[in-house]
């Protein structure tokens, strides 16, 4: 790998050695005050990611998932006193499911659909309808710090999702998506208990798996925590001639004092595809015509094909107990990425899978620095208790993009006989692929404040508050890097959610929070409002649920609506007006269960009812029809039993169900609905005073030949197929 010493890379080196020194000192004047026989006051050892207090929401039984997790600004939270509905899934889920990647922990979940972006690689989800890319993937509460295209699962300890707008509790996402959800993962932190764990692995088409964790804690009373995670995958991949690699290490730091918690984390991630199946779009095929999916093993793709990925980041945290009542916290974090691709994208062109394509290169870096300040505080006025929230965040960001294309020459090809064509030759170029320049700059800033009141012994709690974003980009122009496009704006996004717990086990909530994506500069020279600078869009949300906790499980259901504004022109063809009076509504039910229903059953399920709907569309012409790349039914049934009789013997089994989703606008092209079963087990048992532990899965067990997504990604419909059959198998020594 090959990341220059910069600015950004010199930053983040000094971001981690602080703690590390400030770790050493404490831990020098502890040691020095005992020595004095001086006492020291006592420390509960609470690893958190966020440097909260609290620490980490503790598993929910069962393990799989925890019993809450981070609400933006808001912080940490118990699900039942969440005016919103989210999920949070743990290490212990990920371990044991073999996850390899993010979107693996998210096909558990009945909300989202894994996708990718348009036409490449990266991964990204389908929330309420509504995509989410990779990009904005939230690192320990930052946007824009992950490796773009795909993370490894290795470095987490919680993937939490929030369902929903979330424009006031987190701030507005970089890439302008997330309407649907967000999603925040958390590094790991070095628990109570030493940990050294190795493991190793293979899966279908020869892909090799090895792995190390390592936590401890030291000092005087474990205050200081280290926690280093390896992996490296290489090899083939159930498809076929295709080859993935990655390299991936975490270094996880935290210091637990009495008033003050500090945590820092490092990491380095190289992904390399070779070969990959692409994704398909459907050209000039007959209206109507959706390709029956190929063998779910067969790649169309071409060996010349190839997705390169490096990154290095970090981020700092620090909380500081002001008094009893009030905190502050900060946070710090940077990434340094470059990018390198040669892509092309099957366009089908007949009813037999016949396709052409055009190669499509391109490189990019991108620089990212982001920060947050903030304080809570609690207090009383006569009855009624506050809990009061206050931050100020920024992000800036240099993307330097250069891309070329080769337009003079078609790859021909066919979806069920696939062969290999000559790489041809780029004949159009936008920048310079080995010095790619800066093409955009983005810098968000906000400020929040948000204020809980609480009565009837906080029984019942209404959340009230208010986020002012402004939005600024520039961009610049490929080849004479001169300013192109400029838009600077700001708005104030509300939030107001109502809780009621009717018992100690059953709360009863409602919301209205909104989206927040940046306008568009009108570029059509022929608009009356030409050159006019459309006001941010504001995605509105509705939601009412209630949740249950038995103990045992826990039940929650959803109703919401959302709707997104979209562009349209008004007025005549020939001097239109574009406003953004355009329209997306998504309607939607979702119902979840989790926990450990009966001793050694382990549950996840769910079932999510969507309805969305282009409300107003260009002349009408669309109104009433589908979204694009949105199912009206998903469901999930997950089980987890533990064999009565052989101990340590675990098998588990999934079943993830997908109704058909429309690819077009027009809603006469369609994938058929799917049908996917997942099948595995492990053993655990203590070879030589070492804890061993087998795990083999298989996934799509049924080999099924089948579109997965049909894209999503604005008013584009693009089709991902499924993996095939996978046999996944590893075994972990903790010693």
């Amino acid at each position: 790998m090959s990341l220059r010493l910069t600015p950004l890379t010199t930053a983040l080196a000094l971001a981690f050695i602080a703690p590390v020194t400030t770790f050493a000192q404490t831990a020098g004047n502890n040691a020095a005050e005992q020595k004095d026989g001086q006492a020291l006051p006592t420390v509960t050892v609470n690893a958190s990611a966020d440097a909260s207090a609290e620490g980490l929401q503790t598993p929910y039984a069962g393990g799989q998932v925890a019993r809450g997790g981070r609400v933006g600004i808001l912080g940490n939270k118990d699900f039942l006193d969440t005016p919103f509905n989210s999920i949070a899934y743990t290490e212990q889920l990920i371990k044991d499911q073999q996850a390899k990647g993010v979107g693996d922990v998210l096909l558990n979940d009945p909300t989202i659909r894994v996708t990718r972006g348009y036409g490449n690689y990266q991964e990204s989800y389908m929330i309420r309808g509504f995509i989410t890319n990779s990009d904005d993937l939230a690192y320990n509460g930052l946007y824009g710090l992950l490796p773009r295209q795909y993370v490894a699962a290795e470095m987490l300890e919680r993937v939490e999702v929030f369902r929903g707008a979330s424009a006031f509790l987190n701030g507005a996402t970089p890439g302008g998506n997330a309407i649907g959800g967000t999603i925040n993962l958390l590094p790991k932190r070095a628990g109570t208990d030493p940990i050294t764990s190795v493991s190793l692995g293979v899966e279908s088409g020869g892909q090799l798996y090895a792995a190390a964790d390592i936590g401890r804690r030291f000092g005087p009373e474990d205050r200081v925590g280290l926690r280093v995670n390896a992996v490296r995958r290489a090899g083939g991949t159930a498809i076929s001639n295709e080859n993935r690699e990655l390299n991936m290490g975490t270094i996880g730091l935290d210091y637990r004092g009495n008033s003050f918690r500090l945590s820092a984390d490092i990491g380095v991630q190289e992904y390399d595809l070779t070969s990959t199946r692409p994704s398909v779009r459907i050209a000039t095929a007959p209206a109507g015509y959706v390709p029956a999916a190929p063998s779910a093993s067969s790649n169309y793709g071409q060996k010349w094909f190839y997705s390169n990925e490096r990154d290095i980041f970090g981020t700092v945290r620090g909380e500081w107990d002001l008094s009893d009542n009030i905190t502050s916290w900060f946070a710090l974090g940077m990434r340094q990425g470059t990018e390198n691709n040669s892509l092309a994208t099957p366009n089908v062109n007949s009813t037999n899978g016949n396709f052409t394509s055009n190669r499509f290169d391109n490189s990019r870096e991108d620089q990212v620095w982001t920060g947050e300040v903030g304080v809570r505080g609690k207090f009383n006025t006569g009855g009624v208790k506050h809990s009061v929230s206050a931050s100020a965040s920024s992000y800036w960001q240099d993307s330097r993009n250069a891309y070329a294309m080769a337009l003079g020459t078609a790859t021909t090809g066919n979806l069920y006989s696939p062969t290999q064509s000559a790489q041809p030759s780029l004949d159009f170029f936008g920048g310079s692929l080995a010095s790619p320049q800066t093409t955009i700059k983005t810098q968000l800033s906000s400020i929040a404040l948000a204020d809980t009141l609480s009565v009837l012994d906080e029984r019942l709690q209404l959340s009230l508050g208010a986020r002012y974003q402004r939005l600024k980009t520039i961009n610049y122009d490929y080849n004479t890097h001169l300013q192109s496009d400029y838009y600077n704006d700001g708005t104030v996004t509300p939030v107001a959610g109502l809780l009621y717990k009717l018992t100690k086990e059953v709360s009863l909530y409602g919301n209205y929070i909104e989206g927040l994506q940046p306008g568009t500069k009108v570029s059509d020279t022929t608009a009356t409002n030409f050159g006019a600078m459309l006001a941010p869009y504001k995605s509105k949300q509705k939601e009412i649920g209630v949740k249950y906790d038995a103990g045992k499980v826990g039940l929650t259901v959803a109703l919401f609506t959302i709707e997104k504004p979209n562009v349209i022109t008004t007025g005549p063809t020939a001097t239109p007006t574009y406003t953004t009076s355009g329209k997306q509504e998504n309607n939607g039910v979702e119902i979840g269960a989790f926990g450990e229903p009966m001793r050694g059953l382990r549950l996840l399920a769910g079932l999510t009812l969507l309805d969305a709907k282009q409300k107003r569309t260009q002349n009408g012409t669309y109104d009433g029809k589908d979204a694009i790349g949105t199912a009206k039914t998903m469901a999930n049934v997950g089980a987890d039993w533990d064999i009565p009789g052989v101990h340590g013997l675990t098998v588990n089994s999934r079943v993830i169900y997908t109704s058909k989703q429309y690819a077009d606008s027009a809603n006469t092209q369609a994938i058929p609905a799917w049908t996917r079963i997942d099948l595995g087990a492990r053993y655990m048992a203590e070879i030589g005073g070492k804890v061993v532990t087998l795990r083999g899965g298989i996934q799509n067990v049924a080999n099924r030949n089948y579109w997965e997504s049909a894209g999503g990604s604005s008013a584009l419909g693009y089709l991902v197929q499924g993996a095939p059959r996978t046999f996944v198998t590893s075994a972990s020594v903790d010693f």
